[in-house]
């Protein structure tokens, strides 16, 4: 078996579905693996195989997923590739595999067992990225940027970037993911894009939830205020708004 392994990126997972598909057509598809790093445990009787994004291999498999497939496709795609599943990799590599053959009446295909595996890592993402449209907080520095931490399971930073774009499309800001050390970024009046951030630049950010204005204040004031102490719901409220989500949300910060 030969697995071909790349970093937890959607550039480097879609080149490495590409080199492993080329070697599928010489060995078969079910002598090739895809995963993403870090691998905790090699097995001992397997190849494996480090891939580099490669942004032409990147263009092509993307070409041919929306042109033999369908743009519907393409989103499952893409929306797996955030998720923290461990398999969701091979899971889009197994998803591709049917809709070659089938074109674009895959995404109907709730029977097949592939489909129906990468139907529910998007609805898992998707369903995340909109918690955290309502759990993202934004910290206001000297009233020129706006900046926001989360620490979400799938890397769906980019998700509630582009809504926030349509809001917020003439303020600076950038929603940074904590446990993956990148940040949205949207310029005033520009585009939204993804930035790697560097161990400094990353430490410097972390301090901005540090810094206050009056609306924070104001906010925290406000949730406490309308709390109605004899109604209070713990049980429910940490199904509504779970504890690991928690953590940057002004009104639970100290």
């Amino acid at each position: 078996m030969k697995i071909f392994t790349c970093k937890d990126r959607f550039e480097d997972m879609m080149t490495c579905i590409y080199v492993a598909w080329e070697e599928a057509l010489k060995i078969g598809h079910e002598n090739v693996h895809v995963q993403r790093e870090p691998i905790f445990q090699e097995s001992l009787f397997d190849q494996y195989i480090h891939v580099d994004a490669d942004m032409d291999k990147v263009q092509k498999v993307v070409r041919s997923i929306k042109g033999q497939i369908s743009y519907e496709a393409y989103s499952y795609v893409y929306y797996a590739s955030l998720s923290i599943r461990e398999d969701a990799l091979q899971a889009i590599y197994n998803f591709l595999r049917v809709g070659f053959a089938t074109g674009p009446a895959v995404c109907s295909m709730h029977a097949n067992p592939h489909v129906m595996r990468i139907f529910d890592i998007k609805r898992k993402v998707a369903n995340e990225s909109h918690h955290f449209l309502e759990f993202a907080r934004f910290n206001s520095l000297n009233n020129q940027v706006y900046v926001c931490h989360l620490e979400p399971r799938s890397d769906v930073i980019m998700l509630v970037g582009r809504h926030f774009e349509d809001r917020m499309p003439s303020e600076h800001w950038m929603i940074i993911d904590d446990n993956r050390k990148t940040a949205c970024v949207h310029p005033k009046d520009g585009e939204t894009y993804l930035r790697y951030l560097t161990s400094e630049e990353f430490e410097a950010l972390r301090t901005t939830e540090t810094y206050e204005d009056p609306y924070t204040d104001m906010w925290r004031g406000f949730f406490h205020a309308i709390s109605i102490k004899e109604r209070e719901n713990r049980r429910c409220q940490r199904t509504l708004f779970p504890i690991w989500k928690r953590k940057h949300a002004t009104e639970f910060m100290q």
